[in-house]
């Protein structure tokens, strides 16, 4: 059997920084030169809410959030390893990530993915997300989905 555990932490761990090489060298193979546009807005900043999922104590998954406005916070670098898949990590790693702002005060979500993470376009809808209009940096970016979540208990 399986064993998850989650870890808050912050940018500086070191398993969470392996795992967002993972990531971007994933996202690098399924997008090509489109992420030498995306790069930019994936660069890791001081953030000190990072959720580490271990499966069977090997860091297996990860994302972190930072303020986006008073009232929400932005998901970013939702990753989890290819082998690891399968194990509802994303899924535990994301409501630790929603529970932990929710804690701090912020009401809802929002997240930008690309047209080619299937895996994140099934797990933000059977997670409570609707989509939005493209925000910010991803307005004019063709593959760019974005998304919203209340984190009102009965929303």
């Amino acid at each position: 059997m399986n064993i998850i555990n989650l870890k808050r932490t912050n940018s500086d761990d070191l398993d969470f920084r392996n795992l967002v090489s993972q990531l971007d060298a994933d996202l690098r193979e399924r997008n090509g030169e489109m992420m030498d546009i995306y790069d930019q807005h994936n660069v890791i900043e001081k953030i000190d809410t990072v959720v580490i999922a271990y499966l069977n104590n090997q860091p297996a998954g990860c994302g972190c959030f930072k303020p986006f406005d008073a009232e929400a916070v932005e998901i970013k670098r939702m990753f989890v390893q290819p082998a690891a898949r399968g194990n509802a990590i994303s899924k535990k790693v994301l409501a630790e990530l929603e529970t932990w702002a929710r804690e701090l005060g912020f009401i809802y979500t929002v997240l930008e993915t690309g047209a080619k993470q299937v895996e994140a376009l099934s797990l933000y809808p059977k997670s409570g997300y609707v989509l939005i209009a493209k925000y910010g940096p991803y307005v004019d970016l063709p593959d760019s989905i974005c998304f919203r979540k209340s984190l009102k208990l009965n929303a």
